[in-house]
């Protein structure tokens, strides 16, 4: 589980100063904030061996990356591949000279960068935070006009026009049922065929849930037959396809399957190419892996990625668990399930990062205490893990992560079944912290005055604090009751008891079903809820602000930060909810709305939001805290909540959890906050997210060299541009011919560029 952070204090979303071309939801701003992550000194520190275990797995990663593309929309392939070509002939100041001359801008052409980077940044063009689509900021007809006289046009007149062809139409479009990713009329996805509804993703979890398989690594493809009857294509992603295999434990379940009137086909070998050189890179690993549980891990890995089985990978997570404390860390795979809108399948990421010794041990210290914190916390000890599992926890400096975003703090690997019974990892990214709190006081919207310079200057070390509670003690805690295949239950039926209906258990998880398959279209989101919660309530507690080393008046500071931070990111939450669906678009930011609906129903004046006038004359808001009021009426609210949370997850009760939850999360214009109004002045002052600038590696010789750009949008480029410098445009190819292969499912966009077949 990824954990971005709350309110995240990012460059402001002006419009471009030439005046924005479409709605300013739908665009980057031209000054959006850029920062690179700062690893130099981590990776200094590493010996030749552990810089060569390093690259491989980061190169590793950057392919496997690249599958993210096929994953968002039918047409961002393409546009990465457009991109790619046209700056690998000309790079951003080569094209700039090019671009004015063709009757741009400075700022649409700034524009154009910053479009471009956003794309790369979240390996498509929809957020990887908000899952909202952003378009160009410039006219269409000038970007043609740079694209078709660019070098890589002269070069390849063919291709570049079939992308151009392909995509432009679909770059720019905003019509409605493209401004965000969902499934059917909701929005737009390629997790599911445009024909499939939320009925038949039900549908299909009851299917793979019947073979004992996996959502995270597939994809469904809906078709309907001569007879009207539909037929679904479960597609696992795998090296291999139908070609025969000796490894029984898959093959065995690719065949066609009757369910419920329908016909199921489980085939393999979705993004195949890309996954055929992610294994190369993790082979190639293997030589320089410091340990047996490395090798094994990524043999594993290796096992699970050619296959197409999820079963592999979860044996590759325990030789990771297994894995305590090393010096370069990694996690790769089809991980967090945020983006599809079901639930349930995981988006590729990949990530390789090293350790941070000094904030380390003050996380190993928080997890020497997590045994006694864990009873502090509002539910009774039935519902609590039979044994708490010591993960390890560490702060990271990240060299490389690859996928559509880079949260602040991980607790992985996500699979119910090991982290009950064999424990999980817990880390907490420092380098990204770091440039997420460049937080200017006059781009921080929605606060008292009084409360600028303290929220400056607490903002990190709360954050800290928060993510470490989060993740350790928030998702490392908590029990399912489950019954499993042979009919035995984990808990005692006789005595535990249900604390708030006073009766016995009535419902459980049975063998098969998960957290995430039960809860699905609610899961993450609830689940991060619960985690922040857990880190709201617990860093009340003195001994958790000492092992940070804050007492007295500064601990205090950090508290009243921390809950103010927390009630702020619900107030901006509102930025990713739409109305016309009903629905939110980011889990983390749903969570802490819900948190905020809690406290302001807390009432006692703990938490007010107030309508006022902006200094420019504008709507505006101001959110209050009252902090004499925190422990007093705050934290009593929170027991009640998270116990009610932990109930419902640990008995699986998908009803129950549902009405909390959905209850808490819905957006109304009802006094007193009218919280439909407040969106629109969230909107107009909203802020974008950070664009981050990563390094590359190259090896020379039998040395890693650690390669920097300039934290910049151009900079952003480069750093693509020279990531695949080997097989860059044979890797688009593959890209565009994957995409193409799949085109009918989505009718319309992708006809075979011409070049490009």
């Amino acid at each position: 589980m990824g954990e971005p952070e709350a309110g995240s204090e990012f460059a402001i979303g002006a419009a471009a100063a030439a005046g924005p071309m479409a709605d300013t939801q739908y665009i980057l701003p031209n000054d959006i904030g850029v920062s690179s992550l700062d690893c130099r000194e981590a990776f200094r520190l590493l010996s030749p061996t552990e810089r060569l275990y390093a690259h491989h797995l980061s190169r590793a990663a950057w392919y496997g990356g690249l599958a993210v593309l096929l994953q968002t929309s039918p047409e961002a392939p393409y546009i990465y591949a457009l991109l790619s070509r046209l700056f690998r002939a000309q790079d951003p100041d080569e094209l700039r000279q090019h671009a004015l001359a063709e009757g741009l801008t400075e700022e649409e052409y700034q524009a154009f960068l910053v479009y471009a980077a956003g794309v790369y940044s979240n390996m498509g063009n929809y957020k990887s935070f908000g899952d909202t689509k952003f378009v160009p900021n410039l006219p269409k007809e000038k970007l043609e006009r740079v694209i078709l006289g660019s070098k890589a046009a002269q070069q390849h007149p063919g291709e570049v026009r079939g992308l151009w062809q392909t995509c432009g139409e679909l770059m720019f479009s905003l019509e409605p049922r493209l401004r965000h990713l969902g499934l059917g009329k909701e929005g737009i996805t390629t997790y599911f065929s445009g024909d499939c509804t939320m009925e038949d993703a039900k549908l299909a979890q009851d299917f793979l849930d019947s073979q004992n398989l996996s959502a995270y690594n597939t994809r469904l493809f809906k078709e309907v037959d001569q007879d009207g009857k539909p037929c679904y294509e479960v597609r696992l992603a795998s090296v291999l396809g139908t070609e025969p295999a000796l490894d029984s434990e898959m093959t065995s379940k690719l065949k066609s399957h009757e369910f419920r009137g329908s016909r199921f086909q489980v085939t393999r070998g979705d993004y195949a190419p890309i996954l055929h050189k992610v294994v190369e890179h993790l082979e190639k690993a293997k030589t320089y892996a410091a340990n047996s549980h490395q090798e094994q891990m990524l043999a594993q890995y290796i096992e699970s990625f050619t296959q197409g089985s999820i079963e592999a990978h979860k044996r590759g997570s325990r030789f990771w668990i297994q894995d305590k404390g090393p010096i370069v860390e990694s996690y790769i795979g089809f991980i967090e399930s945020y983006r599809d809108p079901f639930g349930s399948r995981g988006e590729f990421e990949g990530f390789v990062a090293m350790v941070n010794k000094a904030m380390s041990a003050k996380f190993e210290r928080l997890v020497a205490s997590a045994e006694q914190l864990l009873k502090e916390l509002p539910w009774p000890p039935a519902f609590e893990k039979d044994k708490f599992l010591t993960p390890d926890f560490t702060s990271l400096d990240v060299l490389t992560f690859a996928g559509s975003g880079i949260p602040a703090g991980i607790n992985i690997p996500n699979y119910d079944d090991l982290r009950q019974t064999e424990g999980f990892k817990n880390v907490s990214l420092g380098n990204v912290l770091a440039v997420a709190y460049a937080t200017q006081r006059e781009k921080l919207t929605f606060l008292e005055e009084e409360d600028k310079d303290l929220y400056i200057r607490w903002k990190g070390p709360s954050f800290d604090v928060q993510v470490g509670l989060h993740e350790l003690l928030g998702h490392g805690s908590g029990k399912l009751f489950v019954q499993d295949e042979k009919g035995a239950f984990n808990f005692d039926q006789k005595t535990v008891i249900n604390p708030e209906t006073g009766e016995q258990i009535q419902s459980w998880y049975r063998s098969g079903e998960t957290w995430d398959s039960k809860f699905s279209t609610i899961a993450s989101s609830y689940e991060e809820c619960r985690a922040e919660s857990v880190g709201l309530y617990l860093c009340l507690h003195p001994q958790v602000l000492g092992i940070f080393g804050f007492e007295g008046a500064d601990a205090e500071d950090v508290i009243y930060v921390n809950w103010l931070n927390m009630v702020r990111a619900g107030l901006l939450a509102l930025e990713f909810y739409t109305p016309e669906a009903s629905n939110w678009r980011q889990a983390h930011m749903q969570a802490r709305f819900v948190i905020l609906r809690v406290l302001l129903e807390a009432g006692e004046g703990l938490v007010t939001i107030t309508p006022t006038t902006g200094a420019d004359g504008r709507p505006d808001a101001r959110v209050r805290l009252d902090r004499s009021k925190i422990r007093s009426v705050g934290k009593p609210a929170l027991e009640r909540f998270l116990r009610r949370l932990q109930v419902l997850k640990s008995t699986g009760d998908v009803s129950g959890g549902r009405a909390l939850y959905e209850g808490y999360a819905a957006v109304t214009d009802a006094p007193p906050e009218c919280f439909l109004s407040l969106r629109d002045t969230v909107l107009l002052r909203k802020e974008s997210r950070k664009l981050i600038v990563q390094p590359n590696t190259r090896l020379e010789g039998s040395e890693v060299q650690l390669l920097e750009y300039e934290a910049s949008a151009a900079g952003l480029i480069r750093s693509f541009s020279e990531r695949f410098p080997e097989d860059g445009p044979e890797l688009e190819e593959v890209l565009t011919q994957l995409a193409t292969a799949d085109a009918q499912f989505w009718k319309g966009p992708c006809e075979a560029p011409s070049g490009q077949a």
